[in-house]
């Protein structure tokens, strides 16, 4: 299982940590990335009922936060204005837009 935080643009977000498997996984963050956003996920192409049946499993699974090993993947909802920091989708190599990293 990979652990999963959730981002939401909502001003009561607790920024959740669910559990997934591999392959949910797989379909939300594809070829290695570890940034996602909701609107990307859906236009790529994925069946719609594939990704709804993976983030119904999902939500079933929330991991207390004191207790994760690890956040695998962060994902991102209502915060377009943060896709310019992750241009390769990967947390690591988050930068700032005129292409300096942010760490």
């Amino acid at each position: 299982m990979k652990n999963i935080q959730v981002i939401d643009g909502a001003v009561n977000c607790v920024y959740d940590i669910f559990a997934a498997t591999d392959q949910e996984f797989a379909l939300i963050f594809p070829d290695g990335h570890d940034i996602a956003f909701i609107d990307e996920v859906f236009e790529r192409g994925t069946e719609e009922a594939d990704l709804n049946s993976a983030f119904e499993a999902l939500w079933k699974r929330r991991v207390v936060k004191a207790r994760a090993m690890g956040i695998h993947g962060q994902l991102f909802y209502e915060l377009d204005e943060k896709k310019k920091f992750y241009p390769s989708r990967r947390d690591e190599e988050a930068e700032n837009p005129g292409g300096y990293r942010l760490r």
